[in-house]
Order: structure tokens, then C-alpha cells, then sequence
């Protein structure tokens, strides 16, 4: 009877082990299930509904406290020797730049409604900067934190002047100025990123203690992007439950980013695999990573409110992406794509 004892423990514990296994290895799309369910469970059940009500503003709040830490933490573990601009940097750039300016053609020429709801949704992907997790993520596959902070500021240098030259194109009623356009982005990359990149370094430098205890912490990061990504998942469901579009509208919303990411990793990675196996890795998270939470905020100010249905879908395929590379390069070792 003890010896059965023991092998149903055994057995419990191997059981156990694989299930911890899999979550970690899959953490990325079981935040988005998490996300998920959380929301419909608050949303949909009346016992329920007064809890998420509540608590759900306050999860919101805690978002931009999270990246900064999560960010904090990353820069902690930067190599200065690798912080200087690269010319795939700038590549990448004028790739951005002329895609968005090719979507904002196609708008200026569509008569549709309909249509032209679907491409400025397009545009508001294609024109977003790199998202702030994706230095997280880039250090996971094996590329640079370094050049991936680097490449954000550069890019959210160039959204400065390419959201006040394009979005009154896009939208003949926007009243987005260029001073306006200026400060808003800079307030955020000063908030979101210059923040905790000054933080990190002096903690680099004068508390070196500090410094090595995070580096014993290297999961943590992506870990708080994981709990991150479980919030704007709701968000992101509570959008796509309460959007005005339906049919053939509503499913192009939510498909078209997926060939859309998928170019946009794919040509990221050609142009950063010019410069090597490493620049192959950070470019394909530079161009396809994206700040979708910007982009619904830009959307909801200044363009079409009913578009927001396409960065949401973006930020979910983006991640489901992700967690497909994390997985092939935790088993192989490599990322092929």
C-alpha cells in the first residue's frame, strides 16, 4: 500500500511538473485566455458584474505602473557597449514611413465607408511605434536589449513627425496639430521608456547589488508582460463585444492584421538579417512589434473611434506569434523565423 502510496505521488508530482512545463513554455497565449475568460466571467455573470465594475478600472491603472517596472528591470541588464544606433535602425524607419504613407494613398482614393474603415485600421497598425515589451521579448529569443531600446526611441522620434503629416490626411476632421502631436508621443516616451532607462543605468552604476539581484531575476520581466497582456486582453474583448461593426467589415478587422503581422515580422527580419542572425531577431520584433495600446488611444482622439477593433486584433496575433517563436526557440535552440 505504501509503495502504491508513493508511485501515485510520484505520478502526482510528474503530472504536475509537465502542466507547470507547458504554461511556462505557452505564457504568452495563456494570458491571453486568462484575459479572456476573466472578462467574459465579470461581464456576463450578474453576481459578478459589480466585483469587475470596480476592480476593472483599477487593473487598467496599474498597466503603465507595470511596464514601468517590467522595463526598470530589463534596463537593469543592458550592455552599454551595444547602446548606439544601427543602420538597420533607420532602415527600418523609412520601411514604416513609406508603408504608412502608401495606406494613406489608398484611403485619400477609397468612396466607401466601409472601406475606408478597414484601411484606417490598416494605417493605425502600420504607422504605431514598437511596443514597449519588445525588448523583453527580443532578449527572450536571444537578441539585444540594447539595440532594441535604442531602436525605440529612434522610432518614436520618427512617429513625431509622421502622425501630424499623415493623420490629417486620413481624416479630414482630425484637429491634430504638429505641436500636439509632438508633446503627446513625448510624454509617453519620456513616461514609458527615458524613465526607467535612466533608472536602470544609475542602478547599473551605483547600486551594483541591486543590478545583480535583478539579473537572478531574469524571467521577471517577461513574467509582468505576461500579467500585462492578461489585462489588455479584456480590454480588448470588451471591444470586440461592444464594436458597432458586424459582417464582412468586422471579420476584415480582426483578420487582416494577421497577414498584416505576419508581413511586417517577415520584413523586419529580412532587413535586420542583412546585418546578421542577432539583427534578424531584433528586426522582426522592431517592425512587428507594436504599441497597439498608442494606436487605440490615437484612434479614440483623433481618427475613427470604430476602427480600435484592429490594433486590438493586431496585439493578439502579434502575441500569438510570439509565443510560437519562444517555443520553437526554447526547443530547437534557434529561431527559423
Amino acid at each position: 500500500m505504501k509503495d502504491e502510496a508513493v508511485k501515485k505521488m510520484n505520478h502526482d508530482k510528474a503530472i504536475a511538473k509537465k502542466f507547470i512545463a507547458v504554461l511556462k513554455q505557452w505564457t504568452l497565449l495563456v494570458s491571453l485566455t486568462v484575459g479572456s475568460i476573466i472578462y467574459l466571467l465579470f461581464s456576463k455573470t450578474p453576481l459578478l458584474q459589480p466585483v469587475g465594475d470596480f476592480l476593472g478600472p483599477k487593473m487598467v491603472s496599474l498597466l503603465p505602473v507595470v511596464i514601468f517596472i517590467m522595463l526598470y528591470m530589463t534596463f537593469c541588464k543592458i550592455d552599454m557597449h551595444n547602446f548606439k544606433p544601427r543602420t538597420w535602425h533607420f532602415a527600418l524607419q523609412i520601411v514604416r514611413t513609406s508603408l504608412s504613407a502608401l495606406v494613406v494613398l489608398i484611403i485619400m482614393h477609397i468612396t466607401s465607408p466601409e472601406a475606408k474603415i478597414v484601411w484606417e485600421g490598416v494605417f493605425i497598425i502600420v504607422i504605431c511605434p514598437t511596443a514597449a515589451a519588445a525588448a523583453v521579448v527580443t532578449e527572450k529569443l536571444g537578441g539585444s536589449i540594447a539595440t532594441m531600446t535604442v531602436y525605440m526611441i529612434i522610432a518614436n522620434c520618427f512617429t513625431v513627425i509622421i502622425i501630424p503629416l499623415f493623420f490629417p490626411m486620413v481624416e479630414r476632421a482630425s484637429n491634430v496639430s504638429f505641436i500636439m502631436a509632438f508633446f503627446m508621443v513625448l510624454d509617453r516616451v519620456v513616461r514609458v521608456l527615458i524613465f526607467p532607462l535612466i533608472l536602470g543605468l544609475l542602478t547599473q552604476r551605483f547600486l551594483p547589488k541591486v543590478t545583480a539581484f535583478i539579473k537572478r531575476l531574469p524571467n521577471a520581466p517577461f513574467y509582468l508582460w505576461a500579467f500585462n497582456l492578461s489585462i489588455i486582453m479584456g480590454l480588448s474583448m470588451q471591444t470586440l463585444l461592444h464594436s458597432p461593426l458586424s459582417g464582412t467589415v468586422l471579420f476584415l478587422m480582426i483578420i487582416l492584421p494577421l497577414f498584416i503581422c505576419i508581413l511586417l515580422f517577415t520584413i523586419g527580419k529580412a532587413v535586420g538579417g542583412i546585418w546578421g542572425y542577432q539583427e534578424r531577431i531584433d528586426g522582426g520584433q522592431a517592425l512587428g512589434q507594436k504599441n497597439n495600446v498608442v494606436g487605440i488611444w490615437l484612434l479614440l482622439h483623433f481618427l475613427n473611434p470604430v476602427c480600435v477593433i484592429a490594433p486590438c486584433a493586431y496585439m493578439v496575433w502579434q502575441n500569438i506569434i510570439n509565443a510560437v517563436q519562444l517555443w520553437y526557440n526554447q526547443k530547437h535552440g534557434y529561431l527559423k523565423w
